[in-house]
């Protein structure tokens, strides 16, 4: 089914899912809302292809209708893939033009399958909580797993930390190190992954939407950023759990495989954020922290034999993308529809 959006009335929640040829992940991730949905009343699902070019319309479409699914889901189809920022927008912009928009949007990846009370217990922490703009659930792997990580903002010293890989060091910069491992409590936090995130709908009316500067990757970290200085907290909802396979549109961050080279827009995103957000002097120092860091690791791990795992070509990307060889705050250039 390929309708436009329609929000009713006693619509609490939107979940909006965007795809790129993941589609029967998408459809497993519907199969696992099926019942879910029905805990918030009125809750729709929109799925946005981000002009995917194989079988994901077909497919999630077909499902759809096969399964019953019309009165919670609808397919949105984009005609370009905007990325990751630009399809969420595509779905959430028309809601909040509505006359009564939704009070919660869940970003939901298509390689995602909610556990049972995942949804009411994002929506009844919010409820409780009117001062939290933004909430995340936590997550396992497809085997069971726990995979219970959080995030801190970038810095100066997580770069580094990041890079150099020295024990003593990570010791030293520790609460600036950007993953951090979370308990089964609930608590406040610098940024979550947008495979899960709920957002209220003030923060959209307090700071907008999210930056289609992005292409993928860092523009969650960048919401999470504008919403802290517009005076929103970010808080981590152990309750809430979902299954997440990592990396499945792009396998970037896909465990299962050796690594890739990290794509352009990486880097593009990566300098976008520090630009943006701390200015050309400060992500200069990021760029130089980081450098310095990681060739001394290279340097230490071929003096210890240790195993290579690093993407390809890694140390030469990163300084090609670095501010000292590129200027200005990339932003990709999208026709408009």
């Amino acid at each position: 089914m390929s309708a436009e959006l329609q929000i009713e009335d006693k619509n609490r929640l939107l979940i909006v899912t965007v795809n790129y040829r993941t589609g029967s992940l998408v459809v497993d991730s519907l199969r696992s809302l099926q019942e879910e949905i029905k805990s918030v009343p009125g809750a729709k699902v929109v799925i946005v292809d981000n002009n995917s070019g194989d079988d994901s319309v077909e497919k999630i479409s077909n499902a759809i209708a096969a399964e019953g699914w019309q009165d919670w889901a609808t397919l949105l189809p984009s005609k370009l893939n905007g990325g990751y920022a630009y399809g969420n927008n595509y779905a959430i912009r028309p809601a909040l033009q509505t006359a009564n928009p939704p009070d919660y949007f869940l970003l939901l990846n298509p390689d995602t399958q909610v556990r049972p009370g995942a949804l009411k217990a994002l929506i009844d922490f919010m409820d409780q909580h009117p001062e939290v703009g933004i909430s995340g659930s936590s997550f396992e792997e497809a085997d069971g797993k726990p995979w219970p990580y959080a995030f801190r903002f970038p810095s100066i010293f997580s770069e580094l930390d990041s890079a150099l890989r020295l024990g003593v060091v990570s010791k030293l910069l520790s609460k600036w190190i950007v993953a951090k491992v979370m308990d089964n409590e609930e608590e406040q936090i610098d940024w979550l992954p947008g495979a899960s995130m709920m957002i209220r709908r003030q923060v959209f009316e307090s700071i907008g939407l999210m930056d289609e500067g992005y292409f993928l990757y860092f523009e969650e970290t960048d919401f999470c950023l504008q919403a802290r200085r517009a005076g929103w907290t970010a808080w981590y909802v152990p309750q809430s759990r979902v299954m997440h396979i990592l990396g499945q549109s792009t396998g970037v961050t896909a465990t299962n495989q050796p690594p890739k080279r990290l794509p352009q827009y990486w880097f593009d995103s990566r300098r976008r954020y520090f630009l943006k957000n701390h200015g050309w002097f400060y992500t200069a120092l990021v760029d130089i922290a980081w450098l310095s860091g990681f060739s001394l690791w290279r340097v230490r791990r071929m003096l210890q034999r240790k195993p290579d795992t690093d993407p390809p070509q890694m140390l030469a990307d990163t300084f090609r993308n670095s501010v000292f060889l590129k200027q200005g705050i990339p932003c990709q250039k999208l026709p408009s529809i």
